[in-house]
């Protein structure tokens, strides 16, 4: 069966809007809900704010913006179904060893939904701006590789455990090294990108699958898009999991339809 979330970005918006966002989703019968972990808007907000509401700014990386742990603990208290998760963290921006003790207590405030999102950054704004280390793609991958047994260890060792095996999601699509590190390590997978795009790099994950040696079937493939018009067409190239990105207004029509759209493929 094809599960289906929403990433709710975390830009240009209220607390409010977004908390009235995650509990919509919830009751609209998601699988997954999510939020990005970075420290700045992204891209510029369309959309002119309600009255009586402040004025958004419309110029790229600038404007509101809410940090990701946060935002994401405050949705487990508001919603009581959908499981949650980052797609994805960023492995440069904290201790290993205390994103494993996060996502641990974050299974435990929501009740055994949890997933844990890893990824090797990319946004160079957070990085300069909160004094973190750039380095190379290489060595931010490197460095993600390294932390990932690290994540792993703790989590075992955690009193008390999570509630559930908290699933690993991986983003990235990286054809030599990101995706051996998800064949290798992740439950999940997570690539933005065309249904073609996406094909293709579901065939090279196979791949490195066989060569780890471990099942294709071990990891879901998921896809980050914002067209609902091309749902089958990534069912074809081989998502297992859609989910839909939303911005700031926060609508629920497009939610809706994805819903309906899985609920006629049953």
């Amino acid at each position: 069966m094809i599960r289906i979330g929403v990433q709710l970005h975390p830009q240009h918006a209220t607390y409010a809007e977004l908390e009235q966002a995650a509990i919509a989703c919830d009751q609209a019968g998601v699988d997954t809900l999510w939020t990005w972990d970075h420290f700045y808007p992204l891209f510029g907000q369309e959309g002119t704010p309600a009255d009586g509401m402040r004025p958004r700014t419309t110029s790229p990386n600038a404007g509101d913006h809410f940090e990701a742990w946060t935002l994401l603990t405050a949705f487990a208290c508001r919603t009581s179904k959908v499981e949650i998760g980052h797609l994805v963290g960023c492995n440069s921006y904290r201790n290993p060893q205390l994103v494993a003790d996060m996502a641990r207590t974050l299974d435990h405030i929501s009740g055994g939904r949890a997933i844990l999102g890893l990824g090797a950054g990319w946004f160079q704004r957070d990085y300069d701006e909160y004094g973190f280390e750039f380095g190379t793609g290489p060595s931010r991958l490197k460095d993600l590789e390294r932390n990932l047994p690290l994540v792993e260890e703790r989590l075992a060792k955690l009193t008390p455990q999570p509630l559930h095996k908290i699933p690993l999601m991986i983003g990235g699509g990286g054809e030599k090294v990101t995706l051996r590190i998800v064949a290798q390590h992740a439950d999940m997978w997570n690539f933005p990108g065309d249904p073609d795009g996406f094909r293709a790099k579901n065939e090279i994950l196979h791949e490195w699958c066989d060569k780890v040696g471990r099942p294709r079937t071990a990891v879901e493939r998921t896809v980050l898009t914002m067209d609902v018009d091309k749902l089958d067409d990534y069912v074809a190239a081989g998502a297992q999991h859609i989910i839909l990105g939303s911005s700031w207004p926060f609508s629920m029509e497009p939610v809706q339809q994805l819903v309906e759209w899985r609920a006629a493929r049953t």
